[in-house]
């Protein structure tokens, strides 16, 4: 049976920049500086969030 993969990112907890980042270093710490493909997938979902949560709320202009 195949399953279809969500193209979407999991809503995760609000997290501040620095939660983030201290997890990011981790992976890193636990991978030895390299990251198998399943790592990298984790990787780049975790700097999404970090980006998310270092920038500014935007706020549109009525």
């Amino acid at each position: 049976m195949l399953h279809a993969m969500s193209t979407t990112p999991e809503p995760v907890a609000d997290r501040s920049a620095d939660e983030v980042n201290e997890e990011i270093r981790a992976l890193w710490f636990r991978s030895g500086g390299t990251l198998t493909m399943e790592e990298r997938r984790v990787y780049q979902r975790l700097v999404m969030e970090w980006a998310a949560a270092s920038s500014p709320p935007s706020t549109k202009a009525a």
